[in-house]
This record gives structure tokens, C-alpha cells and sequence, in this order.
């Protein structure tokens, strides 16, 4: 079955309530060490050339990869590393906290050799817009070069300010910072909301995730899960991914582990079944000219053809096989 109309839904369907929207990688990888640093790319490279397009990104870590007293060389490394990746890749850089020494010297190195080769610059320990601001600034200084930001909520100040961060129109993400979170609270959460399950559980770490996710939707951002640290355990780690995804509000996830990433893409991408489903409800609402459709006796209309082609676009991300009369859209897309 194919469409009688050239109009493609992401123009149709994406009005000024949902055209804000970004759309990033489900998976955010992180890695610091030199040795690591390299491997990432070269994972990434390969899964770039298996799946036909960049399905995680590679975050190259300043703020807990360089070691004290080293943290020119370690600029230095990580803008080497973002002008050597592969054509397609998407690599970003974690910097120091706008407060810490090292700032304005990582904005300089990396963002000044290396800013056209980043997808984005990473700011952790944001308080409040104020630090944004002062990125924002940094960045101009080092490059002309547009990057955008994405910044770390990691204490309850900056959580009770995430929707002011998440309005700034440099930032493009707002990333959860578990453990400095739970640490910021002096002892009244217990360590058990660091790991897989009491993360999900103390009414104050979920209520922070909801805030941040929340805000982030409010204004078109992308809203990045935190870590899960027990790497080892790949079916934990798929229930962490899945309750983030369908429970939490997030669209991406770290990863502090390669083993970590291919299950963020599995719980992150949506089901055949709703892949097949939507397909079949767009293809038929095409065909309509986008009117109001009943289909299997449930009325449709452009509230729902909204969701059914975002779930199509998350598909495409997460590099899962298409049906064959949905496929049209997409690679009107690239071209």
C-alpha cells in the first residue's frame, strides 16, 4: 500500500506543540581512559558500519578521566581522539565543572581544535542557568563553532531549577547525576538508591528523575537517564533501561560499559509489533490526506499520528528494520 500524498509526516504531523522536539542517539557512551577512549571509538565505528548509521554516542570524559595535574595533556587527548573519528561518528567531550580550574582551559582545547567534530560539550555539576551562561560564553570565546550543550543535574538546588536550565536554547539535553545526587543529601538516602533497585524505589530519587524528565519535555530537550554501575549484570541493567523508557519519561541513557550498550538500544526501541502497527496506521492516514481514520474500530486522528510517527522515528534510531511502506519516509529523511 502506498501514500497518495507527498507530504511527510514529520511536516504534517510535528506542529508548534511537537516541533521542538530533538531527536539524539538512545545511548550515551562514556569513557575516560586513553586506552578505553580508543576502544569506544572503534565500537562505535563498527556498529556504525553494521547498522548503516551512529547509534550511541561517545561522550570522551575530562571531569573523572584526566588525572590531577594532567588535565591539559588529557584536553589535549580527547580533541585528538574527536578530529580522528570516522566520518558519521558522534563524539562529545565531558568537561570540567564551570567552577573548577580546568574549565576554561578544556573549552579552549577541545571546543577550540576540535568543535566542528563534536556533537556536543557535556557540563557537569550545572546549579543553575547561570552556569550555562557561563559555557555559553566560554564556548563563543574558544570557536565559532555552534556546539551544543548538555548538562549534569546532580544536587536537589539544581533539580528544583531544572526548568529554567532545560528553557536555555544553547542546552539540548539534561543528563541525571545519581550518586552526587543521593551524596548531596547528607545521609537521609541511603546508599541502597545508588544501585539498580533503590534508584527506582526512595521517593525522592524518582521524583527528581520525574523533574528533570518533565522539564525537558516541557521544552523539546532530551531527557538522558543516569548509570547503572552494576555493569555486569546485563537482565538489571535491561529492567533499569525499560522502567526509565516507559515508566520515567527518558528517550536516552548512559552507558559506562560496552556490554551495556546494545541492551539500551533493545529497551529503548519499541516493539515489532508497534512498529508494524504504527506503520500501518500512518500509511493509512497518508492515504487520507491525514483526516480522522478508524482503524480496528479505534478512531485515530493527528493527536495520534503524532505519537505512531514518533514511535517510528525512535525505531529508526535505534536501528530496527522497517516495514517496507514506511521505509519512503526515511529516506526522504537523509536524502
Amino acid at each position: 500500500m502506498t501514500t497518495t500524498t507527498t507530504a511527510h509526516p514529520a511536516e504534517v504531523l510535528l506542529d508548534a506543540q511537537a516541533a521542538g522536539a530533538l531527536h539524539l542517539p538512545v545511548c550515551d557512551h562514556y569513557s575516560g581512559v586513553e586506552e578505553r577512549m580508543r576502544k569506544s571509538l572503534q565500537l562505535q565505528a563498527q556498529m556504525l558500519q553494521e547498522f548503516g548509521t551512529c547509534v550511541f554516542d561517545v561522550t570522551l570524559d575530562c571531569e573523572d578521566g584526566a588525572s590531577v595535574g594532567q588535565e591539559q595533556a588529557h584536553a589535549q587527548l580527547v580533541a585528538q581522539l574527536a578530529r580522528g573519528a570516522v566520518a558519521g561518528a558522534r563524539v562529545a567531550a565531558r568537561v570540567h565543572a564551570v567552577g573548577h580550574p580546568a574549565f576554561v582551559q578544556d573549552m579552549d582545547i577541545i571546543a577550540g581544535e576540535a568543535g566542528a567534530h563534536l556533537c556536543h560539550i557535556m557540563l557537569p555539576k550545572v546549579e543553575s542557568v547561570e552556569d550555562v551562561l557561563k559555557a555559553e560564553k566560554a564556548l563563543q570565546r574558544a570557536t565559532g563553532v555552534r556546539v551544543p550543550l548538555h548538562v549534569l543535574i546532580e544536587s536537589p538546588a539544581a533539580v528544583h531549577r531544572a526548568f529554567e536550565i532545560a528553557a536555555h536554547p544553547a542546552v539540548q539535553s539534561i543528563s541525571f547525576g545519581l550518586m552526587d545526587f543521593v551524596s548531596a543529601h547528607g545521609g537521609a538516602i541511603p546508599a541502597s538508591a545508588m544501585g539498580v533497585r533503590g534508584q527506582f524505589e526512595h521517593p525522592l530519587v524518582v521524583r527528581a528523575k520525574l523533574e528533570i524528565a518533565a522539564a525537558c519535555h516541557a521544552f523539546g530537550k532530551v531527557p538522558s537517564h543516569c548509570v547503572v554501575t552494576e555493569f555486569k549484570d546485563t537482565a538489571a541493567l535491561q529492567a533499569a533501561a525499560t522502567q526509565a523508557s516507559q515508566s520515567l519519561g527518558y528517550t536516552r541513557m548512559w552507558s559506562i560499559h560496552p556490554a551495556q550498550i546494545r541492551p539500551i538500544l533493545a529497551a529503548f526501541a519499541p516493539a515489532m509489533a508497534q512498529v508494524q502497527e504504527a506503520s500501518t496506521i500512518l500509511v493509512a492516514a497518508a492515504a487520507q490526506h491525514w483526516a480522522p481514520i478508524s482503524h480496528e474500530g479505534v478512531l485515530h486522528d493527528r493527536a495520534s499520528y503524532r505519537y505512531y510517527w514518533q514511535l517510528l522515528e525512535r525505531a529508526h534510531r535505534t536501528a530496527m528494520p522497517l516495514p517496507q511502506e514506511a521505509r519512503q519516509w526515511f529516506v526522504t529523511e537523509a536524502a
